[in-house]
Formats: C-alpha cells, structure tokens, sequence
C-alpha cells in the first residue's frame, strides 16, 4: 500500500497529494499530518514549522492547506490523527526540525491532540502515560564515582500498567493534582493540557505481579514535582502525608 492508497483508506481528500503535507475528511471531522520525525512515547511530535513555509526562496503550497487544516482543529473541533515518517533532513545546518524528504512511511494512524507552541505545531499522544518517577537510592549502593556518556546495560524489573485504568482513575478524579491542586493546563497552557502522572497508592512492585487494579482506590493523579516526592522513601508517603506536608510548609487550604 502506497500513501496515497493509505490516505484515500481513511476517507481523506487526495487531490492535491503531489505536494500536500496533511489531509482532512470533513465527514468524519478529523485531519491526518505526517510526522517528520520519529516520536518517542511521552515526547511531543513536530508536525508543521513556520520555517517550513519557503524552500530555495519558493512559498510552499503545502504548507497553506496544512494550516488550513490546523485551523480546522483549533477552531471547528476536528481530531487529528498522524502517521509516522522517515527521511533525511533537507538542511542539515537547519537541524532535526527542518522538513524531511520522505523515504518511507508506516501505515498506522495514532490519533493525538494538537499543541500550539510559538511559531510551531506539535501533536502529543493520547496514550501517553507520563509514568517516570524518581528513583530511591540506597547511600550504600552510590558508586565512587562516576563516568557519563558510557554504554551500560541495566537490568530491572519492569510493570505493565493498564492504560484503561489510568483513564478511569482521571475520568473519576480530574487532571488536577490531588497532593497540591496544581493544573498543569492552567499553569503551561496547550503544551500542559492533559499531562499528569497517576500514582499507585501500593507500590506496583509489592503488589505480587498480576493484580486487579481499582481506578479509584488504587490510583490517583499528582504532579510531576509531588510524584518525586511521594516517591522519597523507599516506602512511598501517602497522599495525606504530602499534603500535610505542604499545609504546614505553604498554608495550603485544607480539604
């Protein structure tokens, strides 16, 4: 299946593939970019660049319909799904956010939500997990000293999470913080909406492998910053704990 094959298997307009960077399907409401770098989970993908507009002094038609289409997102509410791409940077001097002639692409829509940063357009995943917590460290298993930028091979053991648990816990409980109320949308924007990390009130390692999770018992929603410290000790602070914590520091309202 070739791209525009792909395109077309989705309901998306065509017309203009020879130079296009994005498609919409009006009757389903939703558009589809390409992305012109891999994305890493939990990372935001590029998906237009206002530096994109001219190449060798030429205005670009594509990138007219592609903000055409993002308009459509920002102010008619259509989704947006993206499919990744591999290429080579044109300019190399322009580095890894310059446009990319395309060498191959992976027929796979992912469907994302749109960010909006200065002069720049990003897609973030919707199944974005945003699990990353400090680590506890043992004094005693501190190295004498360190080497960085060294090849190393570390063993751990490693805990699926369910994505639809996640999804019930903040259906139930919101995008706030329940350590210190902190919205990451209202405090970041478009580039914070939807971020938060959901915590296991048991340490996930101590619950004896496969379990069966209650969204609203076992789970519940903090910032990045309340995470790290919930996860101070090698047995982790409870919710209520932290919030004392930060009653008594900062004179939170209680409740």
């Amino acid at each position: 299946m070739n791209r525009k094959q792909f395109i077309r298997s989705h309901g998306a307009d065509c017309k203009n593939w020879t130079w296009s960077w994005s498609f919409v399907n009006h009757s389903s409401r939703f558009v589809i970019f390409g992305l012109w770098q891999d994305k890493k989970a939990g990372t935001l993908g590029l998906i237009l660049d206002t530096d994109w507009k001219y190449l060798a002094g030429r205005k670009q038609s594509g990138y007219t319909q592609a903000v055409e289409h993002l308009r459509l997102v920002e102010d008619q509410n259509y989704g947006i799904y993206t499919f990744p791409m591999k290429g080579t940077p044109r300019y190399a001097d322009r580095g890894e956010n310059s446009p990319a002639s395309i060498a191959e692409f992976i027929p796979e829509l992912t469907e994302g939500r749109l960010v909006t940063l200065s002069e720049k357009w990003y897609v973030a995943s919707l199944a974005d997990g945003y699990e990353t917590i400090a680590e506890v460290l043992d004094p005693e298993q501190m190295p004498d000293h360190f080497v960085e930028g060294a090849a190393s091979t570390v063993l751990v053991n490693v805990y699926e999470r369910n994505p639809e648990a996640r999804k019930a816990c903040l259906r139930h409980y919101g995008l706030n913080c329940r350590a210190c109320g902190m919205s990451f949308g209202n405090l970041y924007g478009a580039l914070g909406d939807g971020y938060i990390h959901v915590h296991h009130i048991k340490p996930i390692h101590l619950c004896g492998g496969n379990y069966v999770v209650d969204p609203i018992k076992d789970l519940i929603p903090v910032c990045a910053n309340c995470h790290a410290m919930l996860h101070r000790r090698t047995d982790p602070l409870s919710i209520d704990d932290l919030k004392g914590i930060l009653t008594r520091k900062h004179a939170l309202p209680t409740g």
